[in-house]
């Protein structure tokens, strides 16, 4: 049996993204810890009810404070020491590189990580975040220089990983298919009796959540009758969208706006068609969740979304920031709605075939030989 101390930055996601890889490390036996900021009380009950011990750490998710950050490094550093795992696994970029660091002080023998996207950081927008990106990339060089090995949830951060040196080379790089789907829990649905469009997504520019607003005001021109929803939160980021233009796009009824939701099975099930016209993905998991419920995918020729669609054959790809053309890929559906049905049982042969969760998370204990 082993002792594993897992590390992210969001404590739903513990739940919400890494709950199936917890709950199957749990069941070789082994011994796990997760960390993430200020868990909720539902979280710790559905970690303990896992079998997981839940460990709060302060980690600041957003911003760049130097000295926030080494106060962090150095409390994963005693955590580490005060647990004493025999494997650390990071996701997201904070949790990998200061988490990677701390593990490696500690003397953590097998660190591991999981790069689940680019996020900000690289998103080249602004000077500012050239820089963040700049300052990012030598951390990560520096973090993972101590990694057994680092997954990647699609070959363009690979292979970016390479390009920049970030990682020693190609063999300590395990590509996965994203976080894997539970099939089981996202079961095909019946499609509504009225034609309608999705978006889940924290409400970030980067997400495509104005170019999504923008089709939708071309499309509902045309087509009144048709709706385009909206599910998510604005999150503390310096690339979130404005409150104010949430608040607009509703008053002109051009997007329906259902809030955040614990539980998204309703609203894919409600929906004909999932869009997501994101700049970047580690793997898009609603769409992977849209997928296992049968529903055609709309989504840009983008890293980690692209992986997810077969042109023509459970969706459409369109390019990063062209409204016209996510307008154009949804009235393709309005004007041949028998498309909807076709790919949508596409989407759910792929979603069984490639991106079954128990598949993924296989890979994964085996790669960290947890795998007993």
């Amino acid at each position: 049996m082993a002792r594993i101390l897992v590390l992210g930055s969001l404590a739903d996601s513990l739940v919400n993204f890494r709950g199936a890889l917890l709950r199957e490390m749990v069941a070789h036996g082994h011994e796990v810890f997760a960390c993430a900021p200020t868990a909720s009380a539902a979280v710790r009950l559905a970690l303990s009810q896992m079998g997981v011990i839940y460990k709060d750490i302060k980690l600041a998710r957003t911003g760049n404070n130097p000295i926030q950050d080494l106060q962090t490094i150095n409390e994963l550093v005693a955590l580490c020491r005060s647990i004493r795992p025999d494997f650390f696994l990071g996701y997201t970029i904070k949790p990998v590189i200061y988490g990677s660091i701390a593990a490696r002080i500690a003397g953590v023998p097998n660190i591991f990580s999981m790069i689940t996207g680019l996020g900000y950081a690289f998103s080249k927008h602004t000077f500012k975040s050239l820089m963040v990106g700049s300052m990012a990339s030598g951390l990560y060089r520096l973090a993972l220089r101590g990694n057994r090995r680092v997954f990647f949830q699609n070959p363009d951060d690979l292979a970016l990983f390479l390009k920049k040196g970030l990682i020693r080379s190609h063999l300590q790089a395990v590509l996965i298919n994203g976080s894997g789907v539970d099939i089981e829990a996202f079961q095909p649905a019946p499609f509504p009796s009225k034609l309608s469009f999705l978006l889940i997504a924290r409400l970030l520019r980067d997400k495509g959540v104005y170019e999504y607003a923008e089709a939708a005001r071309k499309v509902t021109d045309k087509f009144p009758e048709v709706r385009f929803r909206l599910v998510g939160w604005i999150d503390p980021n310096p690339y979130a969208i404005h409150k104010d233009d949430l608040q607009a796009w509703q008053q002109a009824g051009i997007i329906e706006y259902l809030g955040r939701l614990s539980d998204v099975r309703p609203a894919i099930a409600d929906c004909a068609v999932y869009v997501l016209p994101s700049y970047s993905e580690g793997t898009p998991r609603t769409v992977l969740e849209a997928m296992a419920m049968g529903r055609p995918i709309i989504t840009t020729d983008a890293p980690g979304c692209r992986e997810t669609v077969v042109e023509g054959v459970n969706g459409f790809l369109v390019k990063v920031r062209d409204t016209e053309g996510l307008a154009e890929a949804c009235e393709r559906f309005i004007q041949d709605p028998g498309l909807i049905r076709s790919m949508g049982m596409k989407s759910r042969e792929i979603a069984v075939n490639k991106y079954d969760v128990k598949k993924v998370n296989k890979l994964i204990l085996e790669t960290m030989g947890l795998y007993t």
